[in-house]
């Protein structure tokens, strides 16, 4: 974001707004942490300003201050609606095109307000007036520090802002080991604890707080781990009846994808997770090194992401869409195995 930009919305600043922020759907740590962030600095201007969420989010998301305040599109519908059409400006943070908000999205792209994009995912579609787009950061709050630094406010953040930033920074960065995190990112979590972040809590609220039920389905998945040790792969499969069996709630399997990666001589990994209700297998991908599951996700999933990590989607059962996954990867046994 350069200088001109950063002064044009400095002037957008000097008036109150009515200023409606949203995330992706399925709210991850990073979407919330940024919004609730970016919501409690504008608010220290008296904007009017609103997060929506496309959809609901985990439980273990639902301490974060100014949880009690978000709305959500799909329940609250017609507030929203109404919330949108009188918006001076709508954020977009943690993703990069307007789909990526389900049912939000034709009333997002029919709204007249000023449109500011915040994001660290690649190829962002080019529908806001301003676009502050860096694939290099890692997180879309590590870029909210940066975005209220630049407007020459980081006085202005206090233990609020700073747990909500604290947060996606975190979880987006795998508790700051994945290739990301770097030196800066660091300084900026250093600088979030001495603002009031309580890195002990945040971290047990997000990883250590399991239910019985939750703890069950992650041995399901571990028992459904398979393993393609010449391709340099492991995969997770669950079915909508597993899922029925352990009780399943939104962010269950949070993290799951990951125990594939771990394992020895493993850089590629997925997880299937079947949705009836939807009718689609929800994926996940992560990979080490420089495979790129963003790549592999885009050209066959309708996904997207990182280059580490990414998402995607199929209309397929689960069985063809495992079997599809398998069908492919041979085409990439040399990218594989020279990592």
């Amino acid at each position: 974001m350069n200088k001109q930009d950063i002064s044009g919305i400095k002037q957008l600043f000097l008036t109150q707004k009515n200023i409606v922020i949203v995330p992706h759907k399925n709210p991850d740590g990073d979407a919330m942490g940024s919004t609730l962030g970016l919501y409690h600095y504008l608010k220290k201007y008296h904007h009017n300003a609103k997060v929506i969420s496309p959809n609901d989010y985990p439980a273990f998301l639902k301490w974060i201050p100014g949880d009690n305040t978000v709305l959500k599109y799909d329940s609250d519908t017609e507030m929203c609606h109404k919330l949108i059409a009188d918006a001076d400006i709508i954020f977009t943070l943690d993703f990069n095109a307007l789909h990526r908000t389900g049912g939000m999205e034709s009333n997002l792209e029919q709204s007249k307000a000023i449109k500011i994009l915040i994001d660290h995912h690649q190829e962002p579609h080019n529908y806001a007036s301003y676009i502050f787009s860096d694939v290099s950061k890692s997180s879309t709050c590590e870029m909210v520090y940066d975005f209220i630094t630049m407007l020459e406010d980081h006085s202005l953040i206090d233990s609020d802002i700073a747990t909500c930033l604290y947060l996606g920074i975190m979880t987006d960065t795998g508790s700051f080991r994945f290739p990301s995190t770097t030196s800066t990112t660091h300084r900026i979590i250093a600088d979030l604890i001495e603002k009031g972040a309580n890195n002990t809590f945040i971290h047990n609220q997000v990883y250590d707080t399991n239910s019985h039920e939750r703890l069950q389905l992650l041995g399901c998945a571990l028992s459904n781990l398979k393993v393609i040790p010449e391709l340099k792969t492991a995969y997770i499969s669950l079915s909508q009846d597993e899922l029925n069996k352990y009780h399943f709630k939104k962010g269950d399997t949070e993290g799951f994808v990951n125990y594939g990666l771990s394992l020895e001589n493993i850089v590629f990994a997925a997880i299937f997770i079947e949705n009836k209700q939807e009718g689609i297998i929800k994926i996940s991908f992560r990979s080490k090194g420089s495979f790129s599951v963003n790549d592999f996700s885009r050209a066959y999933f309708n996904g997207g992401g990182h280059i580490n990590a990414a998402g995607g989607i199929s209309e397929l059962s689960l069985n063809e869409t495992i079997k599809k996954f398998i069908s492919i990867l041979p085409n990439y046994s040399n990218a594989l195995n020279d990592e």
